[in-house]
């Protein structure tokens, strides 16, 4: 107590000393230099939310401006005293702090003054309700600082138009018209010092695009307010855009995010009102006690000095006691709405966890229910097609007028777009469900690549585009890796740019970017001068279904899949897919993959292929094959093709025929179909190798998405021919069992 009655007599001897002293011009000017100075600083007080210190910078500034009886001070102070007071929401007393200091300046001519309370004035009027009032003196204030070419100042202006128009209508179009505003504010405020106006042009950015429910843009907005926040200690709007983030995240359906912005805007409220508490103190001071202090100061000075003892102790008790009771009541209301904020984020945790757990589970029936439906489909699209290849083959075969041949090669090449989507879709679906694994083998990358473009000529010759091969000498030539899905991943990338690429070029280069020991790192690269893609569909051209627009798709046709599986196989092979392009002049995809060099001498693999060199289908003659197949269409074709090379074919309609058949007859091969009534394939085949072992029997059958290949080779298989099959793989794994079979004389 003593030290806050010994602080007002200091202020009463130092206003009575000070205020009629005459002052030099040079005191004068350092003086009014210092409240230039301690007003610039109280602006800075007010927006970090530093109350009590922008207090203290307003008093100071106040005393000094009246020594030196600078008028346009004294209401300088005023205005950024109603400042305060607008940010604290204390609008009556904002109001009447506004109207003196707007009353001088106008008695004063003081239109710079008067236009910056003009911009205050317009906030008050938004805040108490009355929108037009407030475009009123925006209007003042921004004919002003147009004719005085104020580019900052028209930028605050801006962004209180588009502020108070928010505020108007959250109709779309006076949405968007608020963001006019706030574009033609950032065009002003680029080069500003002023960090809070431009954080707060941010904030109401990220509002107007949630009103438009253009959440990702809103958080985009949203984060760039916290960030200038952050770096300037802008504590106010750092808790204001974190709860703005709040929302945005719930409207996003990110629960747990939007719970953990709502926790960082409260921590951040807790800390300010922290700050603040003795300038709450000090508000109470001033609004109960002070000036009725002051006056009875006056009037004690003529009664004897224990009264004005007796007095000040029960004055200053009184004050002390209200702004007790002012600081415990605030705190009580902060709990009650920290505990309402927690209430409230408990319940909607709760209910948008029981909405995730729900939707979790209907996510893994729907995924579940996509693999059994894929798993079923494909098998009855695979059935229907081996007829369609099959017999397309057997007409081929038949001599047929260059009419018909020309139309049997459009069924064909039918046939075989149909075969390539159904193998794309098993592909992604596999590469989804993480049932692929990469193989380990040795592999002549430069002759695989080759294969790839020799296989894909003729779409390019068809489109008049030429394929441009470069591959680096310096790598290894042979490498360690997986020799399916490098080609895989080449023919989806070059058959795109072949797509896409009309009388015009592809450059595909390979080259060796660093060898470690063994270990060789590759740079892949396709180059195209195509159509090109567009800057907005570069980042969702590599998702399932897409396609660079509606137009392209109907150009070129195609489902979307192929740069799809090319992402999936590189990143199961840690590796990742990059685009450069520009529509009209052609695209780029690279990627990065690493081998190792293998040692190995090329004798082996001579050695391999001279073994299978010398099989023909002439091994096919008179050898005796069992077709176990229960589809009657399937049955025809599969004999027909193999009775052309004069094998002797016997049909079992089902698996238990096939194993009665097989123990009471010789045959030098089983085809073998899986699902069929009553046992199947695999039982089947389980039931033969108990009695022969020897005997080659080939699963001849749709593989989908739930057969794992390993089964097959566990069950007694020795091989597998997935339906439908290219005749050339047929004759050929055939031929290389047939030769393997130990047939006796």
């Amino acid at each position: 107590m003593r030290k806050l009655l010994f602080s007002v007599f200091i202020f009463l001897s130092f206003y009575s000393t000070y205020a009629f002293q005459e002052k030099s011009a040079a005191e004068v000017s350092e003086i009014d230099t210092q409240v230039r100075e301690l007003l610039s600083s109280a602006e800075i007080s007010i927006n970090v939310l530093n109350f009590e210190k922008a207090h203290e910078q307003l008093d100071t500034a106040l005393e000094l401006a009246k020594q030196i009886g600078n008028q346009k001070s004294i209401a300088l102070t005023s205005s950024i005293l109603s400042q305060l007071y607008y940010v604290r929401h204390d609008y009556p007393k904002a109001i009447t702090e506004l109207e003196r200091a707007i009353s001088i300046q106008r008695e004063l001519e003081d239109l710079s003054g008067l236009n910056y309370s003009y911009i205050t004035y317009a906030k008050l009027f938004h805040a108490t309700g009355a929108p037009e009032r407030a475009i009123k003196y925006l209007n003042l204030a921004q004919d002003y600082y147009e004719k005085e070419n104020e580019k900052e100042s028209l930028g605050i202006v801006s962004l209180n138009r588009a502020i108070v128009t928010l505020g108007i209508s959250h109709a779309v179009d006076n949405v968007n018209l608020a963001l006019t505003y706030l574009n033609n504010a950032e065009i002003y405020l680029k080069e500003t010092e002023n960090k809070y106006e431009f954080s707060r042009l941010y904030y109401f950015r990220a509002r107007a695009y949630l009103l438009l429910k253009n959440a990702n843009q809103a958080e985009l907005e949203a984060l760039k307010a916290i960030e200038i926040s952050k770096q300037h200690d802008l504590g106010g709007m750092e808790m204001y855009s974190n709860g703005l983030l709040s929302q945005i995240k719930e409207a996003q359906r990110k629960y747990s995010q939007s719970l953990d912005y709502l926790k960082i805007s409260n921590r951040i409220r807790d800390s300010i009102f922290n700050m603040n508490k003795e300038a709450l103190a000090l508000e109470a001071n001033t609004r109960y006690g002070v000036d009725t202090m002051r006056s009875s100061l006056q009037t004690l000075a003529e009664e004897n000095a224990e009264q004005e003892r007796s007095l000040k102790v029960n004055k200053l008790t009184t004050i002390l006691s209200v702004a007790l009771i002012t600081i415990l009541s605030l705190l009580t209301l902060s709990l009650y709405k920290n505990n309402n904020l927690r209430a409230r984020a408990n319940d909607l945790l709760q209910k948008k966890n029981d909405e995730l757990t729900l939707a979790k589970e209907n996510a893994e029936k729907a995924s579940l229910a996509k693999a059994q439906f894929l798993s079923t489909i494909t098998h009855e699209l695979r059935t229907p097609l081996y007829a369609v290849t099959g017999l397309t083959h057997l007409l081929l075969e038949e001599s047929p007028t260059e009419n018909q041949k020309e139309h049997l090669n459009s069924l064909k090449f039918s046939g075989e777009y149909l075969l390539s989507l159904i193998n794309n879709i098993l592909d992604l679906n596999k590469l989804e469900a993480k049932k692929v694994e990469v193989l380990d083998t040795s592999f002549n990358l430069e002759k695989r690549i080759s294969d790839v473009l020799v296989a894909l000529k003729n779409s390019a010759d068809d489109k008049k585009t030429k394929l441009h091969y470069s591959f680096d000498p310096d790598i290894p030539k042979k490498l360690k890796g997986d020799p399916l899905k490098i080609s895989q991943i080449l023919i989806n990338l070059v058959g795109n740019s072949i797509k896409f690429t009309e009388n015009g070029d592809i450059w595909i280069s390979v080259t060796r970017v660093n060898q470690v020991g063994q270990l060789v790192f590759l740079h892949f690269e396709i180059k195209d001068n195509g159509e090109g893609i567009s800057k907005e569909k570069q980042s969702s051209i590599f998702e399932n279904f897409t396609q660079g627009s509606l137009q392209i798709n109907r150009k070129f046709g195609g489902t979307g899949l192929g740069l799809s599986i090319v992402k999936n196989l590189l990143n199961l092979m840690n590796s990742e897919i990059y685009l450069d392009s520009e529509l009209g002049k052609g695209s780029t995809f690279s990627f990065d993959l690493k081998f190792e060099a293998f040692e190995q001498a090329d004798g082996v693999a001579a050695s391999q292929l001279a073994k299978s060199a010398p099989l023909t289908n002439d091994i096919m003659h008179n050898k005796k094959i069992l077709i176990v197949e229960d589809n009657k269409i399937n049955q025809m074709i599969t004999r027909k093709i193999l009775e052309k090379h004069n094998v002797v074919c016997d049909v079992a309609d089902n698996g238990t025929i096939a194993v009665e058949k097989a123990s009471n007859n010789y045959f030098d091969l089983i085809l073998m179909d899986i699902h069929m009534p009553g046992i199947s394939g695999i039982e089947a085949t389980v039931l033969i190798r108990e009695f022969d072992e020897k005997i080659p029997i080939v699963a001849l059958t749709a593989v989908t998405l739930d057969e794992n290949l390993d089964e097959f080779y566990l069950n007694g298989f020795t091989d597998i021919i997935p339906k439908p099959y290219k005749t050339e793989e047929f004759f050929t794994k055939i031929n290389f069992h047939l030769s393997n079979r130990n047939v006796p004389v």
